[in-house]
């Protein structure tokens, strides 16, 4: 088979009889919506993540909604962002409403730049968002000193870091809120769309629960307005076949980046125009993505080179989200190391099963490109 940036093909055939045995069991229990799959997975989720109680949900575009809303965010509220993510960290709030506020990223980590969110605070300002980009976790410790003394909510977006940690503390439970997405390309993922909060506070966690119930803890009695987003059985069963294989997956795209990595450095003609993802001190790289930098005015070039040899590539992002038209107010040459992050950066294929020739001919195919 052609080389894939995720093969699910793959992964779909290493557990296909656990996997149609889950199937299976959902069809002979006619409990398709909510009920013990569901209960289960979230049980197993929670466990999984120290503890920490878990709430399913439809996407992880919801999960990001369920929050801010338990949060109390709503109209005129500004919530701090990094402009490098994918629009759905922003989306979510201004549909509430409120102001995606965009501030820099560190270009050392690709994640967001506290000192850049402690000087966009305003008066108005009621959370900090921090996505753990590409599989690493933002530096949590100085946002959480930050949301402590402005009384601010901190919420983490780890839709692509499920796995990882952040000084010996499993992503997405130091915040108030953590928000898990299981789209099927992510590194735990359903065959469908699929996402939870995670919530330290059971308060919380009875909040998210009700809000993703149409505002209501028994049928027909609603307390609030809500939404509907719920997570299907078959996507429940399915996450819970898949859940517990993610520490081997989690180690095999360890062992993938580390291969990279080395024939990146082992490659003279790489080894001086790309530079490998970096790893911040604080906690595991999972990998959700292998992202390298390339010189911008080669990055399209090189994509092309590789795709006409078979090579599949992205680009995560090319546009940056303060100057797309959903979210006007900032110039071009606003969030510069931003911008051009988003010129530079190139992602690879990356998946638990790629091999150390896949690797291989990935590397020569871009060396070819550079010599």
């Amino acid at each position: 088979m052609p080389l894939q940036m995720v093969d699910l093909h793959a992964q779909v055939a290493s557990i296909r009889a656990e996997l149609d045995a889950a199937i299976a069991a959902v069809l002979d229990s006619t409990a398709f919506v909510r009920g013990p799959f569901v209960q289960r997975f979230e049980q197993e989720l929670s466990a999984c993540l120290g503890g920490v109680p878990s709430v399913s949900c439809a996407n992880g575009t919801d999960a990001l909604q369920l929050a801010y809303m338990a949060a109390g965010i709503g109209p005129d509220d500004e919530v701090i962002m990094p402009s490098f993510t994918f629009v759905a960290t922003a989306e979510a709030a201004a549909l509430l409403g409120a102001r995606p506020v965009f501030v820099e990223i560190d270009p050392g980590t690709f994640n967001v730049d506290p000192g850049d969110v402690e000087a966009a605070i305003t008066d108005r300002t009621r959370a900090i968002v921090p996505v753990h980009l590409f599989g690493q976790t933002a530096d949590l410790d100085p946002l959480l000193e930050l949301a402590r003394r402005h009384d601010l909510v901190l919420i983490e977006d780890n839709a692509q870091a499920i796995g990882a940690s952040y000084r010996g503390r499993p992503a997405g439970t130091l915040g108030r809120f953590g928000c898990l997405s299981f789209y099927p390309s992510k590194n735990l993922g359903a065959y469908g769309d699929a996402g939870a909060v995670l919530a330290p506070d059971a308060a919380d966690a009875d909040a998210v629960r009700r809000l993703a119930n149409h505002g209501a803890r028994q049928k027909y009695f609603h307390e609030e307005i809500g939404v509907n987003s719920r997570l299907d059985a078959f996507q429940a069963a399915i996450l819970s076949v898949k859940l517990p294989h993610l520490p081997a997956w989690t180690v095999a795209r360890q062992e993938a980046a580390a291969r990279y990595d080395a024939g990146i450095a082992g490659r003279p003609a790489l080894a001086a125009t790309v530079t490998p993802p970096p790893r911040a001190p604080w906690g595991d790289h999972v990998f959700h993505q292998y992202v390298v930098r390339a010189p911008a005015d080669a990055r399209d070039r090189l994509a092309d080179h590789l795709r006409a040899a078979g090579v599949p590539t992205m680009v995560y992002f090319p546009h940056p989200l303060h100057v797309m038209p959903a979210f006007p107010g900032m110039p071009e040459g606003s969030l510069p190391e931003t911008e051009r992050a988003c010129r530079e950066v190139l992602a690879l294929p990356m998946h638990p099963h790629l091999g150390a020739d896949d690797v291989d001919l990935i590397l020569d195919v871009m060396e070819e490109f550079f010599r």
